[in-house]
This record gives structure tokens, C-alpha cells and sequence, in this order.
């Protein structure tokens, strides 16, 4: 893989999915991810096959259908799990099981009561194993931001021994910094045996709102895969946003970082899962909530007007918005009443916008927003004062 490629493994599908009334059935699941592998992202993580006959069916189903991707299949770090995920896979092109286990201090005492020698132990048999089925085995080490990095470290060289093709070290509890973050990866970069022939993975959660930051600071530092879902779904605070880990790396190319994500369906593909899922998309969410390219403010909306650049880092036709959004509120000034009123056919003077002015701010300040309703019906009031020229 080149070195400046970043993998893009979606998760809308399997964490995604574990959002309490985001339940999905296979017919939509399969829409998803076709919509995914058109988008251009290179690893489907379509589910967890032994958890259910229903999820067992839909990464059958769609390792039938995708063309492009790989798909990958969840498991723990059990036997059984491995070969009913190695059977859901098996009409996949490009196959990958995604098995691991515990690793932080936490992990090994309260949930497995068990030691780090045995943690390893089992990982190793499960990667192996896994092996028996795929070339392509992806390794998790579950809350590797709170491991200890030495152990992290021996735990990584020991599945490498083992055959994983990819080391995913998930922030399972988002409680990392970035500059922490990264410098786990970093230490994993540099003290692994064996490292430069696998790809570090970043699965980082929101519980703290840093999900996206901690995944550009892995790759920042050496990670070539950021796993992450479509609006940052995911359980409880949601995991790293696709769309905005996409488009930072394209914003800052003096990073030198790419994907192959096609950008321009991000906006489309955002209102797919929300409508498919049920779940509403915060207005201020970054790059495709309903606010990202909205401008109320009257000095943003006529700095926007005189040049988009002035108040956008991003073109909205980048990510698949049509344009940007001038509301009019009582926080608008002339320049955007002179805009929206133009946007519908009337071409005002300065004495005119001024009027119009005056009576838009009474309107502005009993509603939240002036629709282009309102502006006719106040246009016909300043018609009546001097006559508007209608285009």
C-alpha cells in the first residue's frame, strides 16, 4: 500500500448499528452497503455473524454484492466465532475477520479475571486460527488506549508472529487525548518488531468529543487506517465521524494523506443512513448537518457574499451540497436582504433596501427565520412606496 493512502474501514454496520433503535434489516443493510463500496471506502465491516441469524445473513448477503471493498466480519476471540464469521464470508472477494480481545489492566482483571499471559495466549490462537480461513486477519486490541504501551507493544509483535495483516488499537472508553493517542501510536511505530509489515488501525469513540482529533493524530503519527461510520454513529457518544476524518486529510493536503472516498456523495450517503436508521443529524454537525454551509450572521453572510472563502474553508459542492445557505434572520444586515430578495426577482435600490430594511427588521424580530414567503409579502409593502424592479 502506498504511504500516503489512508484506509477508510466503515463501521456503520456493525457499531453503527449497536445504537439503541438503529436496528437495521438486511434489505436495508445491503443498500447501505452498496451506497459504501460506490463511495469508495475499502473495508465494510458488515457485522457480527455469531451474534444473531439475522446479522450471520447480512454479511452473507453482502459479501455476495460488494465489488470493491473488502468485507470483514467481527468476532471475539473464540473459535466458534471465527468459523461462523469464515462462512458469512465466503462469497466475499476480498475477505477479512476481525477478531481480538481485551488488553488494558481493566479488561484482563474485571472482565476476563485472567492475566496478561493468558490475553496473549488467546489472541494468538484466535489469529491463528483465523488464519486457517483468511489471508486477511485484522487483530483489536480492546481499550489499547488505556494498555500500558510496553505490553501493548509485546501483545502487537505477538500477533504479527501469528499472521494479522492489521493491528487495530481502539480508544474503547474515548478517554485518550490526541497528543496521547498519537504517541501510542508512535511508540507502537517504533518498538514492534515486525511493524512496517502490517497497517495500525484507529478505532477511536466520542465519549469525550475526541474521536476525530485522536484518529488524525494516529495517522499523524504512522497509522494507515481509520475506522470510523457515516455521522459518527455509534455506542454511546458514537465513534469518528467517515465524513469528517475525510475531509480534514483533503483540507490539509500538506499532510500528504489521501483516500479514495468520493466526496462528493458524503452529503447523500449522510442522509441515507439517518433516514434509514432513524437517527436525526445534530443542524451544527461538521460537513453535513443542516447548518455547516448556513450563514445568519451579517457580517458572515456579507463577507460570503463578496467571497465564499471568506467564511467557508470548503467548498459545499465538495461534499455534495448544492450551495451555501443564507438565512435571514434579525442578526442579517442589508447585503443579505439585497441577496435573498435579488435570489427571488427583486432588484432593489439603495433607497428601496433601505425601506425593505426597516420592515424586514419588525418581521425578523418576531419569528426565528424570514422565508422567501415573508419576502414577498414584504416586498409588496415596499412596492407600494417606490416601485421595484422585478427580474
Amino acid at each position: 500500500m502506498q504511504n500516503d493512502k489512508v484506509q477508510i474501514f466503515d463501521t456503520t454496520l456493525r457499531d453503527g448499528e449497536q445504537v439503541p433503535g438503529c436496528k437495521l434489516d438486511t434489505t436495508q443493510k445491503l443498500i447501505i452497503a452498496e451506497r459504501l463500496d460506490f463511495l469508495g471506502v475499502d473495508v465494510i465491516e458488515a457485522g457480527f455473524p455469531v451474534s444473531s441469524p439475522g446479522d450471520f445473513a447480512s454479511v452473507h448477503e453482502i459479501s455476495k454484492i460488494v465489488k470493491n471493498a473488502t468485507v470483514c466480519g467481527l468476532t471475539r476471540a473464540v473459535k466458534k466465532d471465527i468459523e461462523v464469521a469464515a462462512e458469512a464470508l465466503k462469497y466475499a472477494v476480498k475477505p477479512r475477520i476481525h477478531t481480538g480481545i481485551g488488553t488494558s489492566d481493566s479488561h484482563i482483571k474485571y472482565k476476563f479475571n485472567s492475566s496478561q499471559s493468558e490475553v496473549i495466549r488467546r489472541g494468538k490462537e484466535a489469529v491463528s486460527y483465523a488464519k486457517n480461513f483468511v489471508d486477511d486477519v485484522e487483530f483489536y486490541a480492546e481499550d489499547a488506549g488505556r494498555t500500558e504501551n510496553a505490553f501493548l507493544a509485546k501483545v502487537c509483535e505477538e500477533m504479527i508472529q501469528s499472521g494479522a495483516t492489521v493491528l487495530n488499537i481502539p480508544d474503547t472508553t474515548g478517554y485518550c487525548l490526541p497528543e496521547e493517542y498519537g504517541a501510542k501510536i508512535k511508540y507502537l511505530k517504533e518498538n514492534v518488531k515486525g511493524i512496517e509489515n502490517v497497517i495500525l488501525s484507529c478505532h477511536c469513540h466520542n465519549d469525550l468529543g475526541l474521536a476525530t482529533a485522536n484518529s488524525i493524530a494516529g495517522v499523524i503519527n504512522g497509522a494507515r487506517q481509520i475506522e470510523c461510520t457515516i455521522n459518527g454513529i455509534g455506542e454511546r457518544a458514537g465513534n469518528t465521524a467517515l465524513e469528517e476524518v475525510v475531509m480534514i486529510l483533503k483540507q490539509h493536503p500538506y499532510l500528504n494523506l489521501q483516500t479514495d472516498i468520493n466526496t462528493k456523495l458524503l452529503y447523500d450517503t449522510s442522509m441515507m443512513v439517518r433516514e434509514s436508521m432513524g437517527m436525526p443529524v445534530q443542524p451544527n454537525k461538521a460537513i453535513v448537518g443542516a447548518n455547516a454551509f448556513a450563514h445568519s450572521s451579517g457580517i458572515h453572510q456579507d463577507g460570503v457574499i463578496k467571497n465564499r472563502e471568506t467564511y467557508e474553508i470548503m467548498n459545499p459542492l465538495d461534499v455534495g451540497v448544492t450551495e451555501s445557505a443564507i438565512v435571514l434572520t434579525a442578526r442579517s444586515g442589508r447585503a443579505a436582504l439585497a441577496y435573498r430578495s435579488k435570489n427571488i426577482g427583486y432588484e432593489l435600490t439603495k433607497i428601496q433596501l433601505d425601506s425593505a430594511y426597516q420592515l424586514f427588521l419588525k418581521v425578523a424580530d418576531t419569528q426565528k427565520e424570514v422565508i422567501d414567503e415573508d419576502l414577498h409579502r414584504l416586498m409588496k409593502e415596499v412596492n407600494k412606496i417606490s416601485k421595484i424592479i422585478i427580474s
